[in-house]
């Protein structure tokens, strides 16, 4: 678990079925609640990615929610492509 009002780094890895490697176009970051309402979409630039197919994003968590499901999406091939997963956030 996660504090609320923290800073954390969402990442995610970009492969083919092959397991290589890419880098999407258009990517997003989406964040949601855990009722999957969307609280705040963010685009993505080369300033968010670590390497090849390695994104990135700094966020605070919100001191509002018990949870977050973070998507990030982009388009490769002309078809899309996204990793979803979520964060449980802890009030103290």
């Amino acid at each position: 678990m996660a504090l609320a009002g923290d800073t954390v780094r969402l990442k995610c890895h970009f492969k083919t079925f092959d397991w290589q490697n890419i880098d999407p176009a258009d990517v997003k970051l989406k964040i949601y609640d855990k009722n999957k309402q969307l609280i705040e979409e963010i685009l993505l630039t080369d300033n968010d990615k670590e390497n090849v197919g390695v994104y990135f994003y700094d966020y605070v968590l919100p001191t509002n929610q018990s949870e977050i499901i973070f998507e990030f999406s982009g388009v490769y091939n002309n078809k899309p492509i996204l990793v979803r997963d979520s964060v449980k956030i802890e009030f103290n």
